[in-house]
């Protein structure tokens, strides 16, 4: 006699009956031939409905959020919230913690045994969202690949030593038995895998984090911290070690910053280098490694971002035989790689090139770069005296952080050297703010500085972008004049695809304010005027400050209004 089927058509099976989408004999048919997808997954495979439409119906028949994973960045996951059985068994995965609820991908939302297992173990309220059954499995076999894994792929799997040639640390190496337990291999290639794949996201910093219950690394991408990974917590140690050798820091030391920097050559003609920075916090040590990838100074300038009138007053002050450029800008918005382009294209055989910095981020051949170091007495202002003797043609200083080095600088720029250097301050006319504020005469000011730069980065739009509708009300109050609305040109915004990971965004532009020290700018510093009054004459000048320089990239359709607003928020 027959089984009895009936309590194979509950749930999803039962209601695709109702609606007259499937037979009961088709249903029970697939029900008892259920694959490790379960019910939904003999549906789809026999291909009487496609995980799209069995999705939707799904949503609406249960009443529940529907989600195409596409559009889901999978760095917002909340790693270890449900147990690894319990996503492999009903194939679930959480998405999204808020307070005590937990929001949950799930194909079939009439699955209440997983819903109250789920509770049961999270003890959180559970959310049903419903996504398509191959997108998924994907993301949760994508998912469950978790790091002991990782720790354990084979040498044959992933031959790092073929890509990665020379982590420059033979020399530490060396001391094996003292460092068995740094060198262990799995974490050794789990360093390096990371290292490889946040070169290959362009990533420009490393974070790895601990924290009382989870150890996590994150990778700054276009200006914004992703999550790609919680190691095992009893990793952060191990991890910490492995990085601080390589780095040709004292693994013994844990309980004051540590600052190193390592190489990694990817192949004879390619090397990136990392500046290393420890830092002892409340669970352990927080290391954050900074990319410094040289071919970063080699774009030119054509592809930094700079307007045409802004490029060539830019060239017009470097190849002045003297004088002083300043770049300004907060920490991370690209003064060193404007620096660095800048000496690039000074960097010629008859030039003689020095460089004091703290440290010295990108490694250029035909440079001569030193870094400074304050406990050993080698600052910026010794550097810079010494550099006076050293017949130099080109002086370029990281950052004039005392009056001391500021005079060095100035006097050096008023004898016949060209001088570059940068300041923390918000725009351009802030700077001459800042220098007399830092106890500059106002005449050494006036004749030694010939332009400044003050720079922002914004997020570019990814080629997945798509006109917006903008309120009128909204371009003007942004900065835009009438007369520029006239219908020639549409904002665009971001969309979001596998490119740039749903962001809307990939790579970034630079915002810049060039702003030449004209003769009536020069009066207005020699008679103490205010940076109020330096801003309206460089406007007079036709200096584009930065919002508006911003909104040219908004016009070009280069990035999202949305992006300028934020980034250079007056």
């Amino acid at each position: 006699m027959a089984a009895n089927p009936e309590p194979a058509l509950s749930g999803l099976a039962r209601a695709l009956v109702q609606y007259g989408r499937l037979a009961e004999a088709e249903a029970a048919a697939l029900a008892g031939g259920a694959n490790e997808l379960g019910f939904a997954g003999a549906l789809v495979q026999s291909g009487k409905m496609s995980a799209r439409e069995l999705a939707a119906f799904a949503a609406d028949t249960f009443g529940y959020p529907l989600l195409d994973l596409n559009f889901f960045d999978p760095a917002q996951l909340p790693p270890g919230a449900i147990d690894k059985k319990l996503t492999r068994t009903h194939q679930v995965l959480a998405l999204k913690k808020r307070g005590n609820r937990l929001s949950v991908a799930l194909t079939d939302p009439s699955n209440l045994r997983a819903i109250d297992e789920i509770r049961f173990q999270t003890g959180l309220a559970v959310d049903p969202v419903v996504c398509e059954l191959d997108k998924l499995a994907a993301l949760i076999n994508k998912t469950l690949e978790s790091v002991e894994d990782q720790l354990k792929v084979s040498d044959e799997e992933i031959d790092f030593d073929a890509e990665i040639t020379d982590l420059g640390v033979q020399q530490q190496e060396q001391e094996a038995s003292a460092q068995a337990e740094v060198d262990d291999a799995p974490v050794v290639r789990f360093i390096q895998k990371l290292l490889f794949d946040a070169i290959n996201e362009g990533a420009s910093d490393i974070h790895f984090e601990p924290y009382e219950k989870y150890y996590r690394i994150r990778f700054r991408t276009d200006g914004i911290l992703r999550e790609v990974v919680q190691p095992p917590l009893v990793l952060k140690e191990k991890i910490a070690a492995r990085i601080k050798v390589i780095s040709r820091l004292d693994i013994s030391e844990k309980r004051i910053p540590q600052d190193g920097r390592m190489k990694l050559a990817l192949s004879k003609n390619r090397a990136i280098d990392f500046r290393v920075s420890t830092l002892p916090t409340l669970h352990g040590e927080k290391i954050v490694m900074r990319i410094l990838d040289p071919s970063s100074a080699m774009l030119g300038i054509d592809a930094l971002g700079y307007e045409p009138e802004q490029r060539t007053a830019l060239m017009t002050a470097i190849e002045r035989p003297y004088g002083m450029i300043l770049v300004t800008g907060p920490t991370g918005s690209g003064k060193t790689v404007s620096l660095y382009t800048c000496l690039n294209l000074l960097n010629k055989p008859g030039v003689n090139i020095s460089t004091a910095e703290d440290p010295a981020e990108i490694n250029l051949p035909g440079i001569n770069q030193v870094n400074v170091n304050d406990k050993a007495g080698l600052t910026f202002a010794a550097a810079l005296k010494s550099f006076l003797r050293q017949d130099p043609d080109v002086i370029m200083v990281g950052e004039i952080r005392d009056l001391e080095t500021a005079e060095i600088a100035i006097k050096a720029a008023q004898t016949g050297h060209l001088v570059l250097s940068t300041l923390h301050t918000n725009d351009a006319p802030t700077t001459l703010d800042r220098m007399r504020n830092m106890g500059i005469a106002a005449f050494n000011i006036a004749s030694s500085v010939i332009l400044i730069t003050a720079q922002r980065l914004a997020r570019r739009l990814c080629t997945c972008k798509r006109p917006v509708d903008i309120p009128v009300e909204a371009l003007l109050e942004a900065g835009f004049q009438e007369e520029e609305l006239d219908g020639s040109w549409q904002p665009m915004g971001p969309v979001g695809c596998e490119r740039c990971k749903g962001s809307g965004y990939k790579g970034r532009v630079g915002i810049y304010q060039v702003m030449p020290i004209s003769d009536e700018i020069a009066r207005i510093i020699m008679t103490n005027g205010n940076s109020i009054e330096i801003a309206r004459q460089a406007s007079l000048e036709a200096v584009k400050d930065l919002r508006k320089s911003g909104l040219l990239k908004v016009k070009q359709g280069v990035t999202s209004l949305a992006e300028i607003v934020a980034t250079t928020n007056e």
